[in-house]
């Protein structure tokens, strides 16, 4: 699966009749792992997981299906069970919690603070904001307004609106930097 191609040599293409049959399990094999491959390798988009999936293919195949199917059959049968596979394989990756949060560890003493101090900190910063800086801020944050809604709050239009919020913003955070109220 892994080899490079020789773009010199191409493969052999034949045309499958609904009435031939394989051999044996080696020429399904060899018949069909390529397209199964691919089909897996394009859902998947990684090489190993691919070759992965495509054996789980050919082993989940190998059981019920029958060598005295048509080609036709053999081919829609692994596309089947491919499908199935992908699905599986897609499950298991995606339905499988990533990170998880232990309850048992306990906050580091600095981000209590943090918390704390907080809403004195903002109450802090607004204070030190001109009023109309203030006054943007409060009704977008602190009262979730709209900016339609702030602005004719403030009797000002949309586009000042949305200035004096980035100059107050601006300003807020320069302020929280310096740790100057």
């Amino acid at each position: 699966m892994s080899a490079q191609r020789d773009p010199a040599r191409r493969p052999s293409l034949r045309v499958v009749s609904s009435d031939s049959r394989y051999q044996d399990w080696e020429s399904v094999y060899q018949d069909n792992a390529t397209w199964v491959y691919r089909t897996i390798y394009a859902r998947v988009g990684n090489q190993a997981d691919a070759e992965d999936l495509t054996a789980e293919v050919f082993l989940a195949a190998l059981r019920p299906l029958r060598l005295t199917a048509s080609a036709a059959e053999v081919r829609s049968y692994l596309r089947s069970t491919a499908r199935t596979v992908l699905a599986a394989h897609w499950r298991e990756t995606m339905g499988r919690e990533i990170t998880c949060i232990d309850l048992d560890i306990e906050a580091p003493p600095e981000a209590e603070e943090s918390i704390s101090t907080a809403p004195d900190r903002v109450a802090a910063v607004l204070d030190a904001l001109p009023d109309n800086y203030r006054r943007i801020l409060e009704l977008r944050f602190l009262q979730t307004r709209s900016i339609k809604e702030s602005a004719a709050e403030l009797g000002v239009s949309v586009a000042n609106a949305k200035v004096l919020q980035h100059r107050a913003l601006r300003l807020a955070a320069q302020i929280n930097e310096k740790g100057e109220p």
